[in-house]
């Protein structure tokens, strides 16, 4: 199913805006926590200060520490602390009060450990230390960081929907297009994607581009295929004269042969273009009847006058135009002769008919792009105008049956007429 197909156009986009969302949401929220942070330590530094100044103040006054208050010698305060005491000592001393000389020290061991201390010297080798508990400051930051990250969460589960279904109208228009350039791919030339809404974005560019491209090509096939059907028509009747005029040469004559075979093989050309021409137009029309498959291909291949050996296995009767199945199976069988090698095989089973030949095999162009007119492939499959294989392919398509080329494992082209295909 496209909507759970993860490489998307809609979960690319989605994927991207969630992305971005994270990203924004990290920056903001690297952002708040530093701040958050830095307030923190700034309330516990300042009430650790508040606390040491009036510890400082009592002591003063009554030579006495307030209960709370630990009374320490140098050796005992915390390295942080005595370095930072130290560095005071070492300078100038006041008679005001210089929150200067008091040293702090943020003591942190998560996950349960996270203190202020504070410390200030009033006698000598005599210091007031005051330890201050941060849990609640860091339990609200860690609070926050969670918040954070709820908040994100939920703002993808709104942001990346938002984004798939915003993205939905375009994806349609896309699938419109790529449905329409499927259609056009397929011969239907009068398939157009249209412009859908006021959207004028690259969308719509392309669409315009598109049909276009597919009126301008319509256009050159349409032109090409009426200079094919009146070259044929024109030559028709200058032709059927040649004829005429070739029946009244002598019969013992070797120029005359030459004449009537070459003859013969212009006037097949032109019949062929002709019936083309019918199928380009999509005049053709198949009439159905009940026919049994295997004893139809075994009388059109003995008409053929051709050393085809003829299989039959299983054979069915099947609703379709017989008529049209003899003009296949017979260019299908002179093409097997006049380019590939002997022996030739037409095997009939169920309502596959298969004609295989000994030769060097299908080109590989045709196998890749199928039948092209006045094109025969490479030189070892010998001359033609290259129009049989292609006039069996737009009768296949009138049946509603499936024409395939391949080569088989061993040697030799194998065409393979699917009278009652499966849908894909």
């Amino acid at each position: 199913m496209d909507f759970l197909n993860p490489r998307a156009l809609r979960w690319k986009i989605a994927a991207l805006a969630a992305t971005a969302c994270c990203a924004v949401a990290a920056v903001v929220g690297f952002l708040v926590h530093d701040a958050t942070r830095e307030r923190g330590l700034r309330v516990g530094t300042d009430r650790t200060l508040t606390r040491l100044i009036a510890a400082e103040r009592e002591y003063d006054r009554t030579g006495r520490a307030p209960a709370d208050i630990d009374v320490r010698s140098r050796g005992e305060l915390p390295e942080p602390l005595a370095r930072d005491l130290a560095g005071f000592a070492e300078r100038p001393g006041t008679d005001q009060p210089d929150v200067g000389g008091y040293a702090t020290w943020y003591d942190a061991d998560p996950p349960n450990w996270f203190w202020m201390w504070g410390a200030v010297e009033v006698d000598d080798d005599r210091f007031l230390v005051v330890r201050d508990d941060m849990s609640t400051e860091v339990r609200s930051l860690q609070l926050l960081d969670r918040s954070i990250v709820k908040s994100v969460l939920a703002a993808l589960l709104f942001v990346v929907p938002l984004a798939a279904l915003a993205t939905e109208p375009i994806n349609r228009r896309l699938r419109h297009g790529a449905r329409t350039a499927r259609r056009i791919a397929d011969g239907d030339l009068d398939a157009r994607i249209g412009t859908a809404g006021r959207a004028r974005d690259e969308v719509t560019e392309m669409a315009a581009a598109v049909d276009d491209m597919a009126a301008a090509l319509q256009r050159r096939l349409d032109d090409e295929r009426r200079f094919t059907a009146d070259v044929a028509h024109e030559l028709r009747t200058p032709l059927m004269g040649l004829v005429t005029a070739a029946g009244l040469l002598p019969e013992e004559d070797e120029a005359t042969g030459l004449v009537r075979d070459r003859l013969r093989a212009l006037s097949a050309m032109v019949e062929d273009l002709l019936e083309i021409s019918r199928l380009d137009a999509g005049a053709e029309r198949a009439r159905l009847d009940p026919v049994p498959l295997g004893e139809l291909v075994a009388d059109v291949v003995r008409r053929t006058g051709t050393d085809t050996r003829v299989t039959v296995a299983d054979a069915e009767v099947v609703e379709t135009d017989p008529r049209r199945v003899e003009r296949i199976v017979v260019n299908l069988v002179t093409n097997a002769h006049r380019h590939g090698g002997a022996p030739v095989e037409v095997t009939v089973a169920r309502g596959r008919i298969t004609v295989r030949d000994h030769g060097s095999g299908f080109p590989p162009d045709l196998l890749e792009r199928g039948p092209q007119r006045f094109r025969t492939g490479a030189g070892e499959r010998g001359r033609g105008h290259g129009l049989g294989l292609t006039v069996a392919q737009g009768q296949a398509e009138v049946l509603g049956a499936r024409l395939t080329f391949a080569n088989a494992p061993d040697g030799g082209a194998v065409a393979t007429l699917d009278l009652a295909p499966r849908p894909a």
